[in-house]
């Protein structure tokens, strides 16, 4: 006999796949140019909207949502703490101040590059992380995402004194901040890039959840576990990087994300990643079509809306865990 439990989670992939489709579809028809199914008929000039924007911009949702939840994920399971995230461990920070770095050094770069260079900021940013905290004595579980948020504050105001001295604060303060509306056919694709790092990670996630359990462990069943964490922050160091260079950060989402759906369903990594990657993928698309809609025929950047929500939800986890020791 099944168990609650069990049967969430099995009819938790389906339900969150069903909210994709529904939300990916409204996704496609909401806009200031008005595009329904008889203009895609009988309108060329709708179906060019439809093929250029509305198509490339609702997959760059689907993308960046579900890659961020699984990189939210990873770090998690390797850090071994609910509020580590790429921005509570100053992982999208440093892959900002690496998008920086790489326009002032390298202007004239392609993208690939410029997502190297954040990514290895990312990478050496997230490696920091981990190193201070392996370095505290007492790892409570609240201090943790704090060091990671004031490391990042640390790397966003180097940013923003080079920023400055560039005459790029507008520019930097739009890379903070995950914005949809320009994307179109030709300036997304890298995104394609996170989705198959996340494929990776699943095909992966056992060696994750043993590294995720300690050195001690790991080694005791064969997997190198310097090997896999390196794999693990790389990833997300990876993913972070190429949603920032393209549409810019999504703050909170690789940490609500993940909470959300391990209290549901649990902590096996394989189990829960895929309906992560579909939660993750549904909340950006929804916070979307809410700043496509709120002030209609203008728009608010998802990285604000998914940004207040995050935060709401970081103190709401935050508080609980609070109160579940005051009353242990």
């Amino acid at each position: 006999m099944s168990t609650p439990r069990s049967t969430v989670a099995a009819a938790a992939p389906w339900v969150a796949a069903a909210a994709v489709l529904v939300l990916a579809v409204v996704s496609l028809f909401v806009g200031v140019a008005d595009v329904n199914l008889g203009s895609l008929l009988t309108d060329p000039e709708a179906r060019e909207v439809f093929a250029l924007s509305r198509v490339p911009r609702t997959a760059a949702l689907l993308l960046a949502g579900s890659a961020l939840a699984v990189a939210g994920l990873i770090m998690q399971h390797l850090a071994r703490n609910r509020f580590v995230a790429p921005t509570t461990a100053g992982t999208i920070d440093a892959a900002g101040l690496g998008l920086l770095t790489a326009t002032v050094l390298f202007a004239g770069a392609s993208i690939m590059t410029k997502i190297t260079i954040a990514m290895v900021f990312a990478l050496a940013g997230t490696a920091l992380f981990i190193g201070i905290i392996q370095r505290i004595q007492f790892k409570d579980v609240i201090l943790v995402p704090l060091v990671g948020l004031l490391l990042g504050g640390v790397f966003s105001a180097i940013a923003e004194f080079f920023a400055y001295r560039h005459n790029l604060t507008q520019t930097m303060s739009v890379w903070m901040n995950g914005d949809f509306s320009g994307v179109i056919q030709g300036r997304y694709e890298t995104l394609w890039l996170a989705g198959a790092v996340v494929l990776v990670a699943y095909l992966f996630a056992n060696r994750f959840t043993a590294a995720g359990m300690g050195r001690e462990f790991a080694t005791n069943i064969g997997v190198d576990y310097r090997l896999w964490m390196s794999a693990g922050l790389t990833i997300a160091a990876m993913v972070t990087a190429v949603v920032v260079v393209t549409v810019g950060a999504i703050p909170f989402l690789g940490l609500i994300v993940p909470n959300i759906v391990t209290l549901m369903l649990g902590d096996n990594l394989r189990r829960v990643l895929p309906t992560t990657a579909l939660a993750g993928a549904a909340l950006v698309v929804l916070c979307d079509i809410l700043g496509r809609w709120l002030i209609h025929p203008y728009e608010i950047a998802v990285g604000t809306i998914v940004g207040v929500v995050g935060s709401a939800i970081f103190l709401v986890l935050v508080l609980r865990r609070s109160n579940r020791y005051a009353t242990a």
